[in-house]
């Protein structure tokens, strides 16, 4: 951009020349603001890509210039298009700046430029010409006839009977109407109703595109289709095919044949050959959201289908279904999904149904399926993938992907080529239902376990990545159980690959050694000894903190057992029938409530008389539970023991009065008993 303003000069946004064949640059004599400003047509049909343009913001204009020159006769057409929009806000008491105001009038001036530019292919009253009516009859009259004026020269409908003599078409059945042919022909229009030849050797890239800009929808009847150049597909268009008999086929893999820059078209039903890519989805028109792809073929392709999110967050590829497609025989990638700007988004929340992508026995140098970026689950349900040994992988999700959904999928390959590859970097994948045919590992994981996983993979099926389950019905819980005995008294490591352990000391004393608590984080085991000798059964950490920072736990009985839980630095007992009673030690006066927190309580009373309160007897912290309370000091300040709202142990408040002094209670529910007491 020049320092000084473009000026907008008496020029007609619009020029037109014929080509020669040899020249590639053409001039346009009116100034653009950006690239964007500019429309490239040849033969009527808007250029996407293959030209460049110079002199953007120079007054005089600049020029178009193409990659290849455009052929000999065809019509070249370059004007300028602005959006009719304002984005700069004068600030009340602000600097009011000369270049933002001659910008802002350059860019009206240009809107009225190419606003009288289109009005001039508008039917128009003369000048000298006033009081007509201009207003066309309603549709219901005006449908299925032609165009007249009455003798005042209005407007009004006139049947095509009094205009010309057209066949006719009525259609057999009850209720069928007649209809004019010229109305009847217009129910489907063909690519061959644009001058595309089907027979393979002619150029038929103008047909197909003009039959686009012109219509919605297009057929393509049975026949191949020569193109040398991408056919761009426009907002809200249709394309339908005859089947695998009508085919679209690129003379090179230098261009992508379909290119679809924005949102609501369907394309279904014929088949695509060649070409760099053969169907491309990238937001630029607009959002690229809701197309629709149903029993489309693609061979021979570079890449069958590449959707890709752009350089503009405005402009995303969302939301688009494919269903019952086959990419065969790509010599990259079967499908991608790709972000080639910075400032794009990943491409989000596009459905795969019953697609396909095979080699065919042809080398491919990629993935089946490669998602280099997306999110917001992407679903890729009831698909195969059969390559080449010479691919990188079947399906491959990228260090830039997340919360991708994998369902019903079958991989086949050679070669040791990897079923499915989660790459490092990707998160939140779900995978359920693949059966792995390729020699290669089943899932190859580079992501640090980022993933969910059900009937898939190998020798692990299932695979629960970090969850949180707030209500769990289990019809059925097993646990892994070892049963470990030894011929005489040893030591024998714990087996970290079941959670249960039977152990039968009949022999001689065993010892369990637990692995290091740091390598095995999270992990849950019970050790039970299930034998009836004297033989003890011993359970430690070598080289370890221990369990509760104990040694060892000591199983002597027949049917005792500990259960202990790893948090990645020390082993924990978390239930135990051989666990040792905690204590609590209280140095006070006055009332002291139990708390029943633990099995044993010893009272000083060294600094005046306490009495133990303990709970209700029908207290749910008191029912079947068993205490101890003593005496623990020299003085002569008596404990007493009494209940909160009852009489007592044994219907009394009882006392100890000297130093070792204890009593043991229990509750049934209704009343606390005395156990065992000793008063010396």
């Amino acid at each position: 951009m020049p320092n000084q303003h473009i000026k907008i000069p008496d020029v007609s946004p619009r020029v037109q020349y014929t080509a020669n064949g040899v020249d590639m640059s053409y001039e346009f004599p009116f100034p653009i603001f950006a690239t964007e400003d500019i429309v490239v047509r040849l033969d009527g049909v808007e250029q996407v890509q293959g030209y460049s343009v110079m002199g953007v913001g120079e007054t005089g204009g600049g020029e178009v210039i193409f990659d290849t020159a455009p052929a000999s006769g065809v019509v070249i057409t370059s004007l300028r298009q602005v959006p009719y929009e304002r984005y700069t806000d004068f600030l009340e008491s602000g600097d009011f700046s000369a270049k933002a105001l001659n910008n802002e009038l350059d860019y009206l001036t240009a809107s009225v430029q190419q606003i009288s530019r289109d009005q001039k292919n508008m039917l128009t009253f003369s000048t000298d010409e006033q009081g007509k009516n201009a207003i066309l009859p309603d549709a219901q009259n005006r449908a299925n006839k032609a165009l007249g004026f009455d003798e005042n020269g209005n407007p009004i409908a006139v049947d095509y009977g009094l205009t010309q003599s057209a066949p006719s078409f009525t259609a057999s059945g009850v209720g069928a109407v007649n209809r004019s042919m010229n109305d009847k022909m217009t129910d489907v229009i063909s690519i061959r109703d644009f001058g595309a030849m089907g027979d393979g050797v002619s150029d038929d890239t103008s047909a197909v595109a003009q039959a686009l800009h012109a219509h919605d929808a297009i057929y393509i009847p049975t026949g191949i289709y020569r193109i040398t150049n991408t056919i761009s597909v426009g907002f809200g268009k249709r394309i339908y095919g005859a089947g695998q008999s009508s085919i679209i086929k690129a003379d090179s893999n230098l261009f992508d044949v379909f290119s679809l820059r924005s949102g609501y078209c369907i394309v279904s039903d014929f088949k695509i050959e060649g070409g760099k890519t053969g169907v491309f989805l990238s937001g630029q028109d607009s959002p690229c959201v809701q197309n629709r792809f149903e029993n489309l073929i693609i061979e021979n392709a570079r890449n069958g289908i590449v959707l890709d999110g752009g350089n503009d967050t405005n402009k995303p590829c969302y939301w688009n279904i494919f269903k019952s497609f086959l990419v065969l025989s790509p010599s990259e990638n079967g499908i991608v999904l790709t972000k080639s700007g910075v400032n794009g988004d990943t491409p989000n929340a596009n459905i795969f149904d019953g697609c396909r992508v095979c080699s065919n026995g042809q080398p491919i140098s990629g993935h089946g399926i490669n998602i280099e970026h997306g999110s917001f689950y992407n679903r890729i349900v009831n698909c195969e993938i059969n390559v080449d040994g010479s691919a990188q992988s079947c399906l491959i999700i990228g260090g830039n992907a997340n919360e991708t959904v994998i369902d019903n999928l079958y991989t086949e390959s050679t070669n040791s080529v990897p079923n499915v590859v989660f790459s490092s970097g990707s998160t939140r994948t779900f995978l359920t239902n693949l059966l792995a045919m390729s020699n290669g590992v089943a899932i190859d994981d580079q992501s640090g376990g980022q993933y969910q996983a059900i009937n898939a993979g190998y020798p692990t099926t299932n695979k629960f990545g970090s969850m949180q389950v707030d209500d769990l019905t289990a019809t059925l819980t097993r646990a892994d159980t070892v049963f470990v005995e030894a011929p005489s008294a040893q030591n024998v490591a714990l087996s970290t690959e079941r959670s249960v352990h039977l152990v039968s000391a009949s022999q001689g004393e065993i010892t369990v050694d637990l692995p290091l608590a740091s390598t095995v984080q999270g992990a849950t085991y019970t050790i039970k000894k299930i034998d009836f000798t004297g033989n003890v059964v011993r359970v430690s950490e070598p080289n370890g903190l221990g369990i509760d920072r104990k040694a060892e736990i000591i199983l002597g009985g027949p049917y005792d057992y500990v259960t202990i839980l790893s948090n990645g630095a020390e082993w924990f007992v978390t239930s135990s029938n051989r666990m040792a009673g905690n204590t609590k030690y209280y140095d006070t006066n006055g009332q002291l409530d139990i708390d029943m927190s633990v099995d044993t309580y010893l009272i000083s009373s060294y600094g005046g008389t306490v009495t133990c309160r303990l709970p209700p007897a029908n207290a749910a912290k008191a029912i079947g539970r068993t205490i101890t309370i003593k005496k623990t000091d020299v003085s002569n300040n008596p404990v007493y023991v009494s209940e909160q709202g009852g009489a007592g142990p044994d219907q009394y408040t009882q006392n100890l009065l000297s130093r070792y002094n204890a009593i043991t209670v229990v509750s049934n529910g209704a009343e606390w008993y005395i156990v065992n007491k000793f008063n010396s």
